[in-house]
């Protein structure tokens, strides 16, 4: 089949090359412009754009898809190409632009996407952080046939995982990133050999909504629950990075569990213990034993080694601000 590729994040690479190698035709990719990151804020290429310089794919990147939009010579460059490309689908992923209307109506098959969560619960930006956060036993993937709602689509094919305490949204991302991979594959191999798949509308109920994540959300609030506190540590691990104060430093915390029982009264963000076993730290309802943690400039490390350059005595109060 000759495809159109939207997406921008290693997720959706993960995607294009499973369709790449599958013996699709990718007749454009459209990708998001360059953005400034690292240290040096230089420019750096999507995930996408990497893949689709390697394989010599034709390349869009539009800062909007809306004709009447704020750039609409960027629009209008993409319908031409997408005009000239002639794609039978459209398949979408973590892109991370608005598709206006044309653009849905453009493929003959319509335009398909691939959703990191089991519909309709987390529609939108950050589906992986808020299921873990939630602390939802499962999540999955949801390919679903695109309309003009946001992840409102009817669901072509739903395949659901289960998560582990000890997820992150790293190791999370991964799994889901090759299971959407592998499905949409099968899914259009079975679009290819049907010519129409059987798509079911979402239902009505149980709609949340995966708002994007600030990194405000990541200052560790040490008055709420133990097991909340360890899920948020778990949902921003690698992006935007849990945090709180320790005597007056920023450290970034990786990993933690949470403990139900709570030794003695204590105030939330009380160290209760600092060893080789980890930072314990009171909470509202029990506390957190952090075990992998990170200095302003340094690596992350395991809570033995950062004790060693990074003296804290039970008794100490930690922070978010």
């Amino acid at each position: 089949m000759r495809v159109a590729f939207a997406g921008t994040p290693a997720f959706a690479s993960a995607a294009l090359a499973a369709l790449h190698g599958a013996g699709h035709e990718i007749c454009l990719v459209l990708t998001q412009p360059d953005r400034p990151a690292g240290r040096g804020m230089k420019l750096q290429a999507s995930a996408v754009k990497q893949f689709a310089l390697d394989q010599a794919l034709a390349l869009a990147q539009p800062r909007s898809l809306r004709l009447d939009g704020k750039y609409p010579e960027d629009a209008v460059a993409a319908q031409q190409a997408l005009l000239a490309a002639r794609p039978d689908v459209m398949v979408v992923a973590a892109y991370g632009l608005i598709l206006p209307q044309w653009v849905l109506d453009l493929p003959r098959l319509g335009c398909l996407n691939i959703h990191a969560s089991l519909l309709p619960r987390w529609r939108g930006a950050a589906p992986i952080h808020r299921a873990i956060e939630a602390g939802d036993a499962q999540t999955g993937i949801t390919l679903m046939q695109m309309d003009a709602g946001l992840d409102t689509g009817a669901m072509l094919a739903v395949e659901a995982i289960t998560l582990a305490p000890t997820d992150t949204t790293a190791a999370l991302h991964d799994r889901l990133a090759s299971l959407g991979a592998r499905m949409i594959v099968q899914t259009l191999a079975r679009l290819q050999g049907a010519a129409r798949l059987s798509a079911v509308p979402q239902p009505e109920a149980g709609v949340t909504y995966a708002h994007k994540i600030e990194k405000h959300e990541a200052l560790l609030d040490w008055t709420q629950p133990a097991d909340l506190i360890a899920r948020r540590i778990h949902a921003f691990n690698p992006f935007p990075g849990a945090s709180t104060t320790m005597l007056g430093e920023s450290v970034k915390i990786w990993d933690a569990t949470a403990q139900a029982s709570l030794p003695g009264a204590a105030v939330g963000g009380t160290v209760l213990r600092a060893d080789a076993d980890g930072v314990l730290v009171s909470a509202r309802d029990g506390c957190v034993n952090l075990t992998e943690l990170q200095r302003p400039g340094s690596k992350r490390l395991g809570a033995a080694e950062f004790l060693r350059g990074f003296a804290l005595a039970p008794g100490t109060r930690l922070g978010s601000a």
